[in-house]
């Protein structure tokens, strides 16, 4: 097998299992397909280069990010991927043997890693739909992400550019400014399906 079919094979896969997830679990799946190299390169645009950084995934999906972010990552880095779906787990764990996949609820972000001996997290990178979550389960889990950062890390997520129109978008954006001192807004992201931006986040607000 050639390596241009070898690659086929693995985005049909990669297709087949994130339409599985979908499947059994329409209410939490924000996205209709895997993210585009492109859009996950500027989601990992905040992984460190150089030490030996942690870096965590939230709602890692088929490793779409998980793969850009290993090329990024410095000998000696320790990258972890929180996925709830048991089955994504299974294929994640098959397809990428390299990455630190933990079964769990990104809402239980800090336990999950104090389990792990993890106290500080240089990087948070999120697939999560937060536009499928209401106001109590945004306020939880962007708190437990910036306990985790802290002061030095960075937190990026995602949004599609079609859904800005809605109430729901724009009061999450109004949420990331209220609880990050910096929000930064990528250029939009045309090679992916559907077209998106990245949301770059630092320095938790002590009164967010």
């Amino acid at each position: 097998m050639t390596s241009e079919t070898r690659s086929a094979a693995e985005a049909r896969s990669a297709r087949r299992a994130f339409l599985a997830a979908a499947l059994r679990r329409p209410a939490t799946m924000g996205a209709i397909a895997p993210s585009s190299p492109r859009l996950g390169a500027v989601l990992a645009s905040v992984v460190p280069r150089a030490g030996e950084p942690v870096v965590v995934e939230l709602g890692p999906g088929t490793g779409a990010v998980s793969a850009v972010i290993a090329e990024k990552l410095p000998e000696g880095a320790r990258h972890l991927a929180v996925e709830l779906d048991p089955r994504m787990v299974e294929y994640l764990r098959r397809t990428h043997p390299d990455l630190d996949v933990v079964q769990g609820n990104a809402a239980d972000l800090g336990k999950l890693l104090a389990d792990r001996g993890i106290t500080r997290v240089d990087a948070v990178i999120c697939g999560l739909p937060w536009a499928l979550f209401d106001d109590a389960t945004q306020t939880a889990l962007l708190g437990e992400i910036s306990r985790v950062i802290g002061d030095q890390g960075a937190f990026t997520t995602f949004a599609y550019l079609h859904g800005m129109t809605l109430g729901a978008a724009r009061r999450f954006r109004r949420r990331l400014r209220d609880t990050f001192d910096e929000v930064l807004v990528s250029a939009t992201v045309w090679r992916n399906l559907p077209p998106a931006f990245v949301y770059v986040c630092r320095r938790p607000r002590q009164d967010g």
